[in-house]
């Protein structure tokens, strides 16, 4: 299913009512709540209303966007999904909490003919219970805040590699990884606001006049998962579980060589199915490895071990003899002491492991050149693409294969990252660094395209998609009947598509 592009007969068309609608937003809302995209929109139809200007890192198409509404609370946004709840609108909103959605599309919708719901001012961590171990955090709550409210504590949050600027909330809902586990596993309960304005709990969540038991499946149909990767409703809250924090850590740093891949991941996952590794296990390739300061053609891992004192210090010797006895290993060092200390990759690792993302800007830094603030507007072309693996040697050496034969046909030569979430499932991230210009754009993407097909082919399943890819949620899907039943439940609770189709519709 290709994505549709708007034509001029539709942007005429739909104009005067879309302006209507964010016209009724920003009388009811106020006036700096609605922005209209420069050029799209008659603007003597929405007058003194300052334009948008939007750029994507990855370079992706940019969409036919009307404009970007800023609701303030909970209640604005059940007022605009009132306003666009209308039969006769043909414009879904799409939401977004920061738009640090970074190699996938930052903030472009997947669809042109969208309204931009950003909610990135409902920033509010509204309740933190360090003795049962949980947070209410707004979409607009960064990693970087929340982690900062639990230094200290004896809780911490499964912080991601990516900025201490990006959102819990939208990481989660994505399916993204922490060093500790999945992010998605953190998510126990949402608040969530459906077409029309209703607001629902799902999940698990706080009760004023007694306390239970922090358990996201609750009675009867799950309906959490519903919303994850969803546009059947706008999440205006998430219920995220905090971890205990280790009395102890410890990272080993393992280096290898190319021909011992296989092996080496093959012993490493031993070590993982015994339980002996906490949290992420994490191997940069070649590419990456050089890139932050690893020797040249060789593989970098990163093993986290932790507990008590004496039990972190007994399974990390443990690991480090074995490493050596193993032959395998070029070098078998502690992270946490042995790193230089311009090695900006061990410093975000042990930080990140540690619930700290104060690491990891430095390293977005040396990726793109660029802050935050500044990543989608002045930064290095970046993608992502982000298949699933087994968790074996055969599997990921297979994958680099891949890596190769893309490099071959296309010139680009992609770094990628192994991130064990288990002892048999990798989430295996394959990133391409280019230059903003038309050829390396297009070779760039032309590589993206080729991941896709090539990686897919092997089994190797992507459990995110970029924008450019949304037609290949039905490629990918197991089964046809289950994506008509998707449908149907977005017919039964959006019938007028007052939310807009998104990644994963």
């Amino acid at each position: 299913m290709a994505i549709p592009q708007i034509t001029a007969d539709e942007r005429s068309s739909c104009t005067a009512r879309i302006a209507e609608a964010l016209s009724t937003v920003r009388r009811e809302l106020g006036e700096d709540t609605v922005q209209i995209v420069s050029g799209q929109i008659d603007e003597g139809a929405a007058p003194h209303i300052e334009s948008v200007r939007r750029e994507n890192v990855g370079m992706y198409r940019p969409r036919f966007v009307h404009g970007v509404i800023k609701p303030a609370s909970v209640k604005d946004v059940a007022r605009v999904l009132e306003i666009f709840d209308d039969p006769g609108l043909e414009c879904g909103l799409q939401a977004v909490s920061t738009g640090r959605n970074w190699g996938l599309g930052s903030r472009e919708p997947a669809r042109d003919h969208a309204v931009t719901l950003d909610l990135g001012g409902l920033d509010e961590v509204r309740a933190l219970d360090l003795d049962k171990g949980w947070a209410i955090v707004e979409p607009g709550v960064t990693q970087g805040r929340l982690a900062a409210l639990l230094s200290g504590t004896s809780r911490m949050l499964n912080v991601t590699a990516s900025s201490a600027h990006t959102s819990v909330v939208g990481n989660g809902l994505d399916r993204g990884v922490g060093l500790r586990r999945q992010r998605v596993d953190d998510i126990v309960g949402l608040e969530v606001v459906l077409p029309g304005g209703e607001t629902v709990h799902v999940g698990w969540w706080p009760e004023q006049d007694r306390a239970t038991p922090v358990y996201a499946h609750g009675l009867g149909p799950s309906l959490l998962p519903l919303f994850l990767q969803s546009d059947l409703g706008v999440v205006t809250a998430a219920a995220v579980r905090l971890l205990p924090r280790p009395e102890a850590q410890r990272v080993l740093r393992l280096a290898f060589g190319r021909d011992d891949l296989a092996a080496a991941v093959d012993t490493m996952r031993r070590w993982t199915a015994q339980g002996l590794v906490g949290g992420v296990l994490k191997v940069y390739d070649l590419v990456s490895a050089e890139f932050y300061g690893g020797r040249v053609g060789e593989f970098l891992a990163h093993v986290c071990v932790d507990g008590t004192e004496r039990s972190a210090d007994a399974v990390a010797e443990v690991i480090a003899e074995e490493a050596v006895a193993s032959g395998l290993f070029t070098e078998v060092a502690l992270a946490d002491t042995d790193a230089a200390p311009d090695d900006v990759v061990a410093r975000m690792v042990r930080g990140a492991y540690a619930g700290d993302p104060g690491g990891n800007d430095a390293m977005l830094h040396a990726t793109v050149g660029q802050p935050a603030e500044h990543v989608d507007d002045k930064g290095l072309g970046w993608l992502f693409f982000l298949p699933l693996v087994p968790f074996d040697g055969e599997s990921v050496a297979l994958a680099h294969h891949l890596l190769a034969r893309i490099h071959d046909e296309t010139g680009v030569r992609a770094g990628c990252t192994v991130n064990a979430l288990s002892s048999d499932v990798i989430d295996f991230v394959v990133s391409v660094k280019f230059q903003r210009d038309t050829d390396g754009t297009e070779r760039a993407h032309r590589a993206l395209d080729r991941a896709y097909e090539l990686f897919a082919e092997a089994g190797f399943i992507p459990y995110r998609l970029d924008v450019d890819h949304a037609d290949w949620v039905d490629r990918l899907s197991p089964d046809p009947a289950a994506r008509a039943l998707a449908r149907r439940l977005k017919g039964a609770l959006d019938p007028n598509g007052a939310i807009a189709p998104g990644r994963y519709a």
